[in-house]
């Protein structure tokens, strides 16, 4: 089978008014360099700005507050997530995908001129409503112009772009910090996002429609409050996101409790409204349901294990953030290599149900095995460790965004799309949270066992000021620095055992995903001869290789 896309132009059928989306091979290359470009900017701001925050607070006096530039950020990707999806399905996705890069280069550049910390917390929740847009509708975009069976050599490739970013965030956030400066960090999404705005304008002619079916105004609303009281409780517990309460708060306890009610006053909406944000119908079929609760059980796992893995490196092995990026690009061509591989193989087998469950099973192993760091282990065997957990993870990142898209009509891709991403999210969220406070509950335990054992004049003043950063501990002498390194250590291996069973229940999960015939049309379906001799789809029927 070969690739499809939509042609330069959309036409109108003289019959019934309907689009002719023309195919042809070249121009899906064009639309995919835009998509992957979108994608990365979008998938790389995360990590870009987190190795660069303290220096970012310090710069602008908000130590105290440099939570908000994560939750902020964290926050508007998730509410927009299904509100894209939705609305990519009613009116169509070419001009939602060019508003998505649009908010994104300009809450760009408006971060990288802030001259004031809650400018650029402002600044960063406008980014997010943008970047929120660009993976749900990249996804989206690639189910609308290659078909399902096509599909895995493209979102492969898509797939692989998550495991670079994660690694080339903390090295180009090093870089900047340590050379140009933090601002770098957004400056340098303003050319690549301009591009891909010009490529997507002259390119993704994709037909756009009215919609009769009033928009689910009611269901938004509570989503958007569930999402934020589930971003606040778990980014204010996280000590990633410079948590400073616990569940003894009784303001939390109210959050939780009306975070909650929104998500059950949510679920009554979606049974009652005609057009539901997110159809619960969807999860009649069992493809979509054990695929979107994967995606869910994969964030919590993935996000928890990527979240500390640098910071391990930089507390245990003194290594800088640019180094800690480094030494991680073990996982990013674990990812790469499966990611990549495994969709070729689905589009010349048409299956893909192997690969998650061979997926969650390595990704589990990974886990397990990360529960024997050491502060003295070799950087080999470290390498090993995250390679088999990148390995895992590109096996399933991509593969589940091919089955639940496959799993629903063409009509309802994106909102498929959203929930899927929106659950991993969530799953995100709620890992790093959890995870974040076993951690640093036995460090602090840790911790205080060393200082214990030593004089309190021989203590030095960052610890005493509860600052453990890296720079203070690989200043420590000798023998408190191998106390507290192993400290830290030895709070950080046993806690990955807590991810273990969840990710076990991941690969549980995935032996229920069954084969779907995997589609052999695109979501537009050519209605008109192609542009060019080779295009794959002629009068709507797949052309032979």
């Amino acid at each position: 089978m070969t690739d499809s896309a939509s042609a330069p132009t959309a036409k109108t059928d003289g019959d019934d008014g309907a689009p002719v989306v023309q195919i042809n091979r070249r121009l899906v290359y064009v639309i995919y360099a835009a998509l992957m470009a979108a994608m990365f900017l979008s998938s790389m701001d995360q990590s870009v700005v987190s190795t660069a925050l303290p220096t970012i607070v310090g710069d602008l006096g908000a130590v105290a507050h440099e939570g908000w530039i994560i939750t902020s950020y964290l926050l508007a990707i998730a509410i927009v997530m299904p509100i894209y999806g939705k609305i990519g399905d009613l009116y169509g996705r070419r001009w939602p995908f060019l508003l998505a890069i649009t908010i994104f280069v300009i809450g760009s550049l408006v971060s990288a001129l802030a001259g004031s910390f809650w400018i650029l917390v402002a600044a960063r929740t406008f980014q997010g409503l943008g970047a929120g847009g660009l993976v749900i509708l990249s996804q989206a975009i690639i189910a609308d112009i290659v078909s399902a069976r096509d599909r895995g050599k493209y979102m492969g490739p898509m797939g692989a772009i998550f495991g670079i970013a994660s690694v080339a965030g903390p090295l180009l956030g090093g870089y900047f910090t340590e050379g140009p400066g933090w601002r770098w960090c957004f400056w340098l999404n303003v050319p690549i996002g301009l591009v891909a705005l010009v490529v997507a304008f002259f390119a993704l002619k994709l037909p756009s429609q009215k919609s009769t079916r009033p928009f689910d105004w009611w269901g938004t609303l509570l989503l958007t409050m569930f999402t934020t009281g589930i971003v606040f409780l778990t980014s204010w517990t996280s000590v990633v996101s410079s948590g400073k309460y616990d569940w003894s708060n009784p303001w939390l306890s109210a959050l939780l409790v009306a975070t909650i009610v929104a998500f059950g006053l949510f679920i009554l909406v979606e049974t009652r409204v005609d057009e539901p944000l997110v159809p619960l119908r969807l999860f009649r079929s069992s493809v979509f349901t054990v695929s979107v609760l994967v995606a869910l059980i994969l964030g919590i796992t993935m996000f928890a294990a990527l979240s500390y893995l640098p910071t391990f490196l930089q507390m245990a092995r003194g290594a800088g953030p640019t180094d800690s990026g480094l030494l991680m690009l073990p996982m990013t061509a674990g990812v790469m290599l499966t990611a990549i591989v495994s969709g070729l193989l689905i589009t010349k087998t048409g299956k893909y149900r192997i690969y998650p469950i061979l997926g969650m099973l390595i990704t589990t192993a990974g886990i397990a095995w990360l529960t024997q760091l050491t502060g003295s282990m070799s950087m080999i065997l470290f390498g090993g460790m995250i390679f088999v957990l990148g390995f895992g993870m590109g096996l399933v990142i991509q593969t589940i965004v091919i089955a639940v898209q496959n799993a629903v009509d063409p009509s309802e891709v994106g909102t498929a799309t959203s929930t899927n991403n929106f659950l991993r999210e969530i799953g995100a969220a709620v890992g790093t949270s959890i995870f974040g406070t076993l951690f640093t509950t036995k460090l602090t335990t840790n911790l205080h066992d060393v200082m214990a054992t030593i004089p309190p004049e021989d203590i030095p003043k960052g610890m005493l000021d509860g600052d453990i950063t890296p720079t203070v501990v690989k200043n420590l002498p000798e023998p408190l620095h191998t106390q507290v390194v192993d400290a830290y250590v030895n709070a950080m291996a046993p806690t990955f055992w807590y991810l273990v069973p969840i990710a076990a229940i991941g690969f549980i999960l995935s032996l229920f995903l069954r084969n779907k015939a995997l589609s052999t049309q695109a979501g537009l379906v050519a209605k008109g001869e192609a542009d060019e001799p080779d295009a794959p789809f002629k009068d709507g029927v797949p052309a032979p290789v």
